[in-house]
């Protein structure tokens, strides 16, 4: 069965810098595209960024010049680091990986950007 757990979220302050980190277990094959969605209340889940296989990345555009996508494909494992963050990024950001066998998502972490 495959799990994505989500680790890293938290509380920030405006301007500061959280990363965040998704591992898959139950599967030792490598998934097609990962990436990072957020829900924030009272709005639809969006997409934050995602990265295939290859490297190659995409990002939503509140959030260029701020947020990195990495992966690591030997252990399965997608980061996004967060700078400069801002309380319009308050959210639950969801771990997404998708793969020639299912589409999966984490549990949540949440992010909450305040002083």
């Amino acid at each position: 069965q495959v799990r994505l757990v989500e680790s890293g979220g938290g509380l920030v302050q405006p301007g500061g810098s959280l990363r965040l980190s998704c591992a898959a277990s139950g599967t030792s094959s490598r998934f097609n595209t990962m990436g990072w969605y957020r829900q924030a209340p009272g709005k639809q889940r969006e997409l934050v960024a995602t990265i295939i296989s290859g490297g190659s990345t995409n990002y939503a555009d509140s959030v260029k010049e701020r947020f990195t996508i990495s992966r690591d494909n030997a252990k399965n494992t997608v980061y996004l680091q967060m700078n400069s963050l801002k309380p319009e990024d308050t959210a639950v950001y969801y771990c997404n990986a998708e793969a020639g066998f299912g589409r999966y998502w984490g549990q949540g972490t949440q992010v909450t950007v305040s002083s």
